[in-house]
């Protein structure tokens, strides 16, 4: 297992859900919750230096079939745009499938209801990627999900 903090990330269209693993690898927990709009990926950045990481794990949300439908087409759009910030740190992606409805589950299981529920559900999202991708590599013993390719000629998005 590589040491380092990684980074997940659940982004909606309204917000994105981040989480942060310990150091070892070992564990994630939830970051915040960013309002999608001017300065996101700006935040992103500063989270990404503030938290010394050395990995993002963007989730990419696939159908049951395994088809990419729209959504996964603006999370690729998205983890390119954050990538081209952030390098030389590796972005991944990460299929995704039902961790909406997982993090749901849990967050009603403890006890969270309506609006206190839907404050944290992106959060509790991303800590459900990153700790998929986690386990993962642990079982994989090798880097997660796909990693996206920094295409330098695009514009600077900041």
């Amino acid at each position: 297992m590589r040491h380092g903090t990684r980074l997940g990330l659940d982004p909606g269209d309204a917000r994105i859900g981040v989480a942060r693993s310990d150091p070892s690898g070992f564990l994630a927990t939830p970051v915040e919750t960013i309002k999608r709009g001017k300065g996101d990926l700006a935040r992103l950045v500063a989270i990404v230096a503030e938290e010394d990481a050395m990995e993002v794990i963007v989730g990419l949300p696939r159908s049951l079939s395994g088809a990419e439908g729209a959504a996964a087409a603006k999370s690729r759009e998205f983890a390119q745009r954050l990538a081209r910030l952030v390098a030389p740190i590796p972005v991944r992606l990460w299929d995704e499938r039902l961790t909406t409805v997982t993090a749901e589950s849990m967050l009603r299981q403890v006890g969270k209801k309506g609006q206190k529920r839907r404050a944290v559900v992106d959060q509790a999202a991303a800590v459900v990627i990153l700790q998929h991708a986690l386990d993962a590599e642990r079982t994989r013993e090798s880097a997660p999900g796909e990693l996206v390719a920094v295409d330098n000629n695009e514009e600077s998005d900041q």
